[in-house]
């Protein structure tokens, strides 16, 4: 079997889950038995992709930016993908994200699609006026041979805002590069010794003013407790000043997020907290773990399906029960030890390898339905 992935993620993410979850599947699957993966990308800027010399992908002028510089890359991108889809000479298209471009090229192959999440549906409000993400998406669902969502939670979102068929989607859960293992003996020296975290960017479903106001009472009844914020923008003027308003300035702190980094700033963390309003997956909680981080998190969404019995859980709106729930981790040894134990176990569930044997299961399926 032979399957063609485009290079839409890889164009739009240097870094980001989506192009490292297609570029670890890419991956695995190629060390299977009977499957053949292919990448129709000619330039990219994407950090995964260029580090790894085997895909033997150009960089797009790295060092320049201007104007329409991500709309020339996708345009020559698609170009090629046009006449790889043309040429037809796989069994299965697999789009790594939604622009209906190709399904004039398909010549009645069939493509699955992987749905990450429905955070355009919940959250119109972050759609700008030209985002088409939610027009083309719902095409797409229409028209997939099958559908790959990347938990239950997501998969019930389908159903319920799409009205999609449950047999017409498969669950496939994710799994996280990073581990302990990466982690930086010379980072840690520069850290401080006592320290929460949270990683990600800070839209508004990722609640971090509530967050922020949920540990202000513990940031400034310990002199020696701080909080890191690790990756997304550095912070934004209007964020200094809450910081200044709450007399917190000097105990926010922001660090980078490449791969050694996080692992460094998870594996000495008290606890990884994660207030999100909303997750397709939970891809942090799972680097959390994977680096023996307790891992402290919302009861929301598809956050129980990675955290199990492995996490402590608060509801996300309600502060009080946040600042409880992170207390009770931070200073209770023995809780985050059991936690970190539990951990062991729960992140054992979750490999890059079941990530394609599973999703190698959803395109024989896929090819055996159309051939009935």
């Amino acid at each position: 079997m032979k399957v063609l992935y485009d290079h839409q993620c890889f164009v739009q993410q240097q870094f980001g889950g989506v192009s490292r979850y297609h570029y670890q599947l890419i991956k695995e699957l190629n060390k299977l038995q009977n499957v053949k993966a292919e990448l129709s990308l000619k330039y990219s800027n994407n950090f995964y992709i260029n580090e790894d010399k085997s895909f033997n992908i150009k960089k797009f002028f790295p060092n320049h930016k201007f104007y329409f510089k991500r709309t020339i890359l996708d345009y020559i991108n698609r170009f090629s993908t046009n006449k790889v889809l043309q040429n037809g000479d796989y069994d299965i298209f697999h789009p790594t994200y939604f622009n209906p471009y190709f399904l004039k090229h398909l010549n009645n192959k069939p493509f699955v699609l992987t749905v990450y999440d429905s955070i355009h549906e919940k959250y119109p409000e972050i759609i700008n006026s030209i985002d088409k993400t939610l027009e083309n998406k719902k095409v797409l669902l229409n028209k997939a041979g099958l559908i790959l969502a990347i938990s239950n939670s997501t998969k019930n979102d389908l159903i319920q805002l799409y009205n999609i068929p449950a047999e017409k989607i498969e669950v496939v859960y994710l799994a996280a590069s990073i581990n302990k293992s990466l982690a930086s003996i010379n980072q840690k020296e520069n850290l401080p010794e006592k320290y929460i975290l949270f990683v990600g960017n800070r839209d508004f479903y990722k609640n971090f003013n509530n967050f922020i106001l949920s540990v202000e009472p513990l940031l400034k009844e310990h002199k020696d407790l701080f909080l890191i914020c690790a990756g997304g923008s550095l912070f934004t003027n209007e964020e200094k000043k809450f910081f200044h308003s709450k007399e917190l300035e000097n105990k926010i702190l922001h660090k980078g997020a490449d791969d050694v980094t996080l692992a460094t700033l998870y594996s000495n963390a008290l606890a990884f907290i994660f207030p999100t309003l909303y997750e397709g997956f939970g891809i942090p909680a799972l680097e959390a773990m994977n680096c023996d981080c307790p891992v402290v998190m919302s009861n929301t969404s598809s956050l129980p399906e990675v955290g199990g019995d492995a996490a402590i859980y608060f509801d996300p709106t309600k502060i009080d029960d946040m600042r409880e729930k992170i207390e009770s981790v931070i200073f209770n040894k023995d809780l985050r030890n059991d936690l970190i134990l539990k951990a062991k176990t729960q992140r054992q569930k979750f490999s890059f390898e079941k990530t394609a044997i599973q999703t190698l299961e959803v395109y024989n399926r896929l090819l055996t339905n159309r051939e009935k």
